[in-house]
């Protein structure tokens, strides 16, 4: 597929990507989660770019922070210290976690020369005062933004950019449909390098390139069947996680649908086309499925985790949880009691960015879709 090769290759080494972009002569503003507001980055002329941590050992970050810190704060840090991040105009830290806040302020003191802003949004998502609070962080953000940058971000750079980033979710929107209705058509590796390159990768040519896969998918449609493929469902907390698509397929399933960071709820929602684009922004932020990090309700969570098992029509739910992360590890009970509840089989894996042995893992991938 035209495209795909050139994401793949980027993703390789995302550092050197960054670079080039700086070389270009692009404003590049570094972010750690999908809360972070990139329609307002893009409005002002830079581009976002998501921080991942590191394949690399990590040492650096073991001064600062401790060793029970996810491994996605700390390798990020690794990175910073270690100068691998050079290519940075400034990084934007969003209210999510204990340690992403903790790493804000180690990030503050330790990391020189790129600007540093926080984004305090709220953790309680319902009602009236939580529009108008999450609507007012975004304003500051933007007015802080335009200060660090020296530009003025204007409504209609704003509504252009909400308008991009509308387009690129509907096209990973329909890429997850084709995926459940033929998963043949598509490998889970290539699918989620997709969604994980549209965090990286200038959103111009994204839009260049999504539009020619999906075409070239939509002409296969009904030649992607999987016999006897048990389909599943992943949900966690995984941000740069292991290719652990290639292991599901091997042990006999396949993945067509998921509940992570950087999966499903990185692109859904749509924001809607009001006047006021930054409100339209916060109203996305607001409705959108919540992370464990966010409250919109007791069983919001995990009625969404039960809706996309039923919508995908998968016969199980796979639980990725990075290892350290307090939030995800909180909702996992919750989540697990309602799939039993509802009769859905499901495996917990815990992980960092290095999956344990493989063949350990591929045993227990197998026997879970076994007994499916």
């Amino acid at each position: 597929m035209t495209g795909l090769k050139d994401i793949h290759q980027i993703l390789r080494d995302p550092v050197a990507y960054g670079r080039r972009l700086k070389a270009e002569g692009r404003r590049v503003v570094g972010y750690f989660c999908s809360y972070t507001p990139e329609e307002i980055i893009h409005a002002a002329g830079a581009h976002p770019f998501r921080l991942f941590g590191t394949d690399e050992a990590i040492h650096l970050a073991d001064a600062h922070l401790q060793a029970y810190c996810c491994s996605l704060v700390r390798g990020a840090l690794e990175e910073a210290l270690a100068g691998r991040l050079d290519f940075l105009d400034g990084a934007v830290f969003p209210h999510t976690c204990d340690s992403i806040q903790r790493l804000s302020d180690v990030w503050r003191m330790n990391v020189k020369g790129p600007f540093h802003l926080d984004v305090v949004l709220p953790v309680k998502l319902e009602g009236e005062s939580a529009r108008v609070y999450m609507t007012d962080v975004l304003q500051r953000f933007r007015m802080d933004l335009e200060a660090r940058l020296g530009v003025t971000i204007s409504k209609e750079a704003l509504k252009e950019a909400v308008g991009t980033y509308s387009r690129i979710r509907r096209y990973l929107s329909r890429l997850y449909d084709i995926k459940s209705e033929d998963p043949g058509l598509i490998s889970g590796s290539d699918l989620h390098a997709i969604v994980k390159s549209s965090m990286i990768v200038d959103r111009g040519r994204l839009l260049e390139i999504l539009p020619g896969i999906v075409e070239d998918l939509e002409k296969r449609k009904g030649q992607g069947r999987v016999p006897g493929g048990k389909r599943l469902v992943l949900a966690g907390g995984l941000c740069n996680h292991p290719d652990v698509y290639r292991l599901v397929e091997g042990a006999g399933g396949v993945v067509v649908g998921d509940d992570l960071c950087t999966g499903s709820r990185y692109f859904e929602g749509i924001v809607e086309g009001k006047d006021d684009p930054v409100a339209s922004i916060a109203d996305r932020y607001r409705t959108r499925p919540p992370c464990p990090a966010k409250h919109a309700g007791l069983f919001t969570r995990a009625g969404r985790l039960v809706d996309i098992v039923r919508e995908r029509e998968a016969r199980g739910v796979v639980f990725m949880l990075l290892k350290f992360c307090d939030p995800h590890a909180f909702d996992y009970p919750c989540l697990r009691e309602t799939l039993d509840r509802e009769g859905i089989p499901s495996l917990l894996l815990e992980v960092e960015d290095r999956l344990p042995s493989e063949g350990q893992f591929l045993t227990r991938l197998e026997t879970f879709i076994e007994m499916l």
